[in-house]
């Protein structure tokens, strides 16, 4: 199987890492000169000289609908995975012969996130609560946090967009969203120019209250959720990797690379129980600019007013 990544940042390093790791002839597509063993600088001379079966997207986010509308430009037919978010923003996903797209919210993969939806099952959740955070210095202790698209709010950066998967697995467990409010922007003395501080307050088709509370400045990473239901309250910790029923805890083992080797692999097996559609990457993609039209008018904000 034959492999492009598009993007050489730390994600498109680990995504070409795995892939490898699963068999992979790995190309990568990237302006910088990086240490790949197959480097190309564009999409066009990656496709016709590598012939590649499954292409993945992990450049800036900004950069994700030009990537997009290369390989579909370019003839691709084969499977794309793009990083998420899918674009950040409400776009149109350009015409392609793709055999299909999906973006890589890889928390869905992840054993913890996988047992809190099976504890929860086909019950009705009355309030569910995720709260994330971690110091942005400290997420790429390689790179001055300030030189990362996740500081600029014109290359895709910003909670919203970085924990991204918050949205996304609300949703995924809790149901389609109806509408939001929203706090939040930079209030930090990071060296950023995007949000680093976000409340996003949902009720959603299976669930009328959901809060979210996503931030770049925690000393000590977080990652909870509690879901509350007439019958039980599950907890989840996706640091700490258990998950809790009353007083019965769940240690669970996860393997560092786990979720996107799952990934990578339900995707090269065409298998969507678990994979994140174009769809409800768009639809993430809209809960964000909904959020942001909620923060900055202080008002709650429809689905119908984010995608058309």
């Amino acid at each position: 199987m034959k492999a492009l990544v598009i993007g050489y940042g730390s994600v498109g390093q680990r995504h070409a890492r795995l892939l490898g790791e699963l068999k992979a002839e790995v190309a990568v597509v990237s302006r910088r000169d990086v240490a790949a063993s197959r480097l190309y600088k564009t999409i066009p001379e990656a496709l016709a000289d590598g012939h590649p079966d499954y292409v993945v997207v992990a450049s800036a986010t900004n950069e994700h609908a030009a990537n997009l509308s290369g390989l579909a430009e370019a003839g691709f037919t084969g499977t794309v995975l793009v990083e998420k978010p899918l674009f950040g923003s409400v776009q149109e996903m350009p015409d392609n012969a793709f055999k299909s797209l999906h973006v890589a919210y890889n928390l869905r993969f992840n054993p913890v996130l996988q047992a809190l939806r099976q504890a929860i099952g086909d019950r009705p959740v009355l309030s569910f609560s995720a709260h994330t955070g971690q110091y942005l210095p400290d997420w790429r202790p390689d790179t001055d946090y300030r030189q990362s698209y996740s500081a600029s709010r014109a290359a895709g950066g910003g909670v919203l967009r970085d924990l991204s998967h918050e949205l996304d697995y609300a949703t995924w467990l809790c149901g389609p969203w109806r509408r939001v409010a929203a706090l939040g922007g930079r209030f930090s003395k990071l060296e950023i120019d995007s949000d680093d501080v976000f409340s996003v307050l949902l009720q959603t088709e299976r669930c009328p209250v959901v809060t979210l509370q996503m931030n770049y400045l925690q000393d000590k990473p977080q990652r909870e959720i509690v879901a509350v239901m007439d019958n039980g309250t599950v907890r989840a910790d996706l640091i700490a990797n258990t998950v809790s029923c009353g007083d019965h805890v769940n240690n669970i083992d996860v393997e560092r690379d786990e979720s996107y080797l799952a990934q990578h692999r339900t995707a090269l097996d065409c298998d969507d129980s678990s994979l994140c559609s174009a769809d409800q990457g768009l639809e993430v993609d809209a809960l964000i600019v909904a959020a942001e039209l909620a923060a900055r008018e202080g008002r709650w904000v429809d689905r119908g007013e984010a995608r058309p």
